[in-house]
């Protein structure tokens, strides 16, 4: 079929999908007394129930989504990148050679890293104040510092992608307001959707980034209650095809079926 007067070819549009999720159980919360003597306390890993449900999420993903996803930005702490990994094993897995039917991790998952690839994003990161991240465990300084190569060791071998360039090139500033950290994540979201619009993307962050992408994708009268652990919340908008020109994109939309683990209110008079 021929295409139109304004160059589009009638195919029908892509759908382009976004997955933006929490990371799972924090080990601080679990061991109050973890960041007494840890070297950075403000940077727990996941413990080990957080393991289990970053990977029973990644499985439920990959069974249950209904499309592909082809890759994966995740914030830089460990947390997050911990269950980057535990997902992004069962988004990819082929075989489990695990002896022990107990372990309900990617131990012993054998993956294929063609599948996925994943990068870093540093416009991910926590929210960047004492809200998030409480005073005495953060930097008496206010420089949180990460080792890139660190932070992609931490993720399954073959499945990191360093070319990419991140929206945020530094990591946001200490004392960044709440509204501020909630513009970032929507600002992440949109450009590195813009960046891929032909890719179904994985972003893993933290609760506020999953309230404000749960928030933005649902009707203007509702509030975000609470983001569980591995929450996540799927947005999606059409990406249409036109004879030499850029694609075009509509808006992001979500709704409560594209919820996980998020708990919505209606808005009242007094949230007006």
């Amino acid at each position: 079929m021929g295409s139109n007067g304004d160059g589009y070819d009638g195919s029908p549009p892509f759908h382009q999908n976004v997955v933006v999720m929490r990371h799972g159980d924090r080990l601080d919360n679990v061991v109050p007394l973890w960041a007494a003597s840890a070297t950075r306390p403000w940077d727990p890993p996941l413990a080990d129930d957080g393991k289990v449900r970053a990977f029973g999420t990644g499985d439920k993903l990959r069974k249950q989504l209904g499309f592909p996803v082809h890759r994966v930005f995740v914030s830089p702490f460990l947390r997050c990148l911990q269950t980057a990994a535990e997902v992004v094993t069962a988004l990819c897995a082929v075989d489990k050679k695990s002896n022990d039917p107990n372990d309900l991790t990617s131990n012993g998952v054998v993956i294929d890293p063609s599948k996925i690839k994943v990068s870093i994003e540093y416009g991910l990161s926590e929210m960047m104040n004492s809200l998030a991240i409480r005073n005495h465990v953060a930097p008496k300084d206010g420089i949180f510092d990460f080792s890139l190569s660190a932070c992609e060791s931490v993720l399954p071998v073959g499945t990191v992608d360093n070319t990419v360039q991140m929206v945020y090139k530094e990591l946001p500033r200490w004392q960044e307001t709440a509204e501020g950290a909630r513009a970032r994540y929507l600002e992440v979201i949109k450009r590195l959707a813009d960046k891929y619009p032909k890719e179904n993307l994985l972003l893993v962050t933290h609760g506020e980034g999953v309230g404000s992408a749960a928030a933005s994708g649902c009707l203007s009268n509702v509030i975000v209650c609470e983001v569980e652990y591995c929450a996540y919340s799927v947005l999606s908008r059409p990406v249409i095809s036109v004879e030499n020109q850029p694609l075009s994109a509509g808006e992001f939309v979500g709704s409560p079926r594209g919820l996980y683990g998020v708990a919505l209110a209606k808005a009242s008079d007094d949230f007006a």
